[in-house]
């Protein structure tokens, strides 16, 4: 029996499918007005904004998770910390880094019953850890850290 569903068919599902999904913006790296892109794909709203000494977070909340963007002061997102009842979409988070951390990823080796994952690349550092219900974590580029500012602000 012949399959209904020929190569042609399944190319043009797959490229509906890519049309409707919101393509990453380039967040972590890309200047501060992605933070709206951010809030609109992660269906968030926006929480706060705090300013800091040598940086500005903004926060948004979405399903109960809070993500913190930090920005330099020159408008570049150099960090992006999170806590709440999910990990976000960091595909969506660090927009053009997003290639880089999936290649760690494939090439980290799974370790189970560990708690805490930590990928570091030549331009990103991804850190996730935590538990149900309180799950945390934070990304940020190394290069773009502002002088001055501690990697351990970034929470």
């Amino acid at each position: 029996m012949k399959s209904k569903h020929t190569p042609l068919r399944w190319m043009m599902v797959l490229a509906a499918l890519l049309a409707s999904t919101p393509w990453a913006h380039a967040t972590l790296g890309g200047k501060a007005d992605t933070i709206t892109a951010d809030r609109k794909a992660l269906s968030a709203v926006h929480r706060a904004t705090t300013s800091h000494s040598g940086y500005t977070v903004e926060e948004i909340v979405f399903d109960a998770t809070a993500v913190r963007e930090y920005v330099s002061p020159d408008g570049i997102v150099f960090g992006i910390a999170w806590n709440g009842y999910v990990h976000p979409d960091l595909m969506q988070l660090l927009g053009t880094y997003a290639g880089e951390y999936t290649a760690a990823q494939k090439k980290a080796p799974r370790t189970h019953g560990r708690r805490r994952q930590r990928l570091a690349t030549e331009n990103v550092v991804v850190e996730k850890w935590g538990h149900m219900r309180n799950l945390r974590g934070r990304a940020y580029a190394p290069a773009l850290v502002p002088s001055g500012v501690s990697i351990d602000e970034i929470k």
